[in-house]
């Protein structure tokens, strides 16, 4: 599938998901917010697809909110603005969802069954970076740029990073770096837990990883995803039930058997989607 704002292709069951906004750096505009939630649900609704990797074109991930955004934000200065009024296509509309728009361009991707791993190169700014924190694995360039930046415009991370950024980073270092807005280099991104490992190829090696993962078993990798996101979120004795009832439906299934016989045989499984 091809849109002109974000290109996927898919080869052995990964899909190749990628910003395409190159001349705004991948800026997020009305229409990249619904390119991007227009993609991830496609990819829901593909029982082929194993793993995803999310980079952007050009010469960097994402630069963050275009800079129209803000000035539609800014409006007339009233001080009796209603809320939602002067804001962005889809950012007061909640359309039923517990997302907005802009929040559903991050969280789609939790959302999505299978993982989603982001190749980060250049800068990952502001809503780029809420955008890289809700893929499952980022890998990134030693010289990637992240900012949580919203504080630099007044403004506060509104894209789902105030839940996503405490669990990768600690409480108290995703305070300074949402305080202080300041740049964090690939290097140290990966020492703080923003990302998950620092490489030469980012792309390259996240395309790896995501072929390795399709060639596991895809109900096993997608209860696996769908137990460790929900764990943050409740108690230990729900998480163990939730733990019972994913692993006893596959015991004995095809796909178990087929990965245990594999084994065994000395030979690439071959799964059913």
């Amino acid at each position: 599938m091809t849109d002109e704002r974000v290109t996927i292709s898919t080869d052995g069951g990964v899909a190749d998901v990628r910003l395409n906004r190159p001349e705004k750096i991948n800026a997020l505009d009305d229409a990249q917010f619904a390119a991007i939630v227009d993609a991830g649900e496609s990819l829901k609704k593909d029982p082929a697809i194993r793993a995803v990797v999310l980079s952007g074109n050009g010469g960097g991930f994402c630069a963050g909110l275009d800079f129209g955004n803000f000035q539609q934000m800014a409006g007339d200065g009233r001080a009796d603005r209603a809320p939602g009024e002067g804001l962005p296509a889809g950012v007061a509309d909640l359309e039923g969802r517990i997302t907005h728009l802009p929040q559903q361009a991050c969280w789609v991707w939790q959302e999505l069954e299978v993982p989603v791993i982001a190749a980060v190169h250049g800068v990952a700014l502001g809503g780029g970076c809420q955008l890289a924190l809700c893929a499952d694995i980022r890998i990134v360039a030693p010289d990637a740029q992240f900012s949580v930046l919203e504080v630099r415009w007044g403004i506060t991370p509104d894209m789902t990073a105030t839940a996503m950024l405490p669990l990768l980073v600690g409480l108290d270092v995703a305070k300074e770096l949402t305080f202080t807005g300041r740049m964090v280099p690939g290097e140290e991104a990966a020492r703080i837990g923003l990302a998950t490992k620092v490489s030469n190829t980012p792309l390259e090696d996240a395309l790896a990883l995501a072929h390795e993962i399709a060639g596991k078993s895809p109900q096993a990798v997608r209860g696996a995803k769908r137990l460790l996101n929900a764990s943050p979120y409740q108690d230990v004795a729900e998480q163990f039930d939730e733990e019972r009832r994913t692993i006893f439906p596959l015991l004995g299934s095809p796909n178990q058997i087929e990965a245990v016989v594999a084994y065994f045989e000395k030979r690439a499984p071959v799964f059913q989607d």
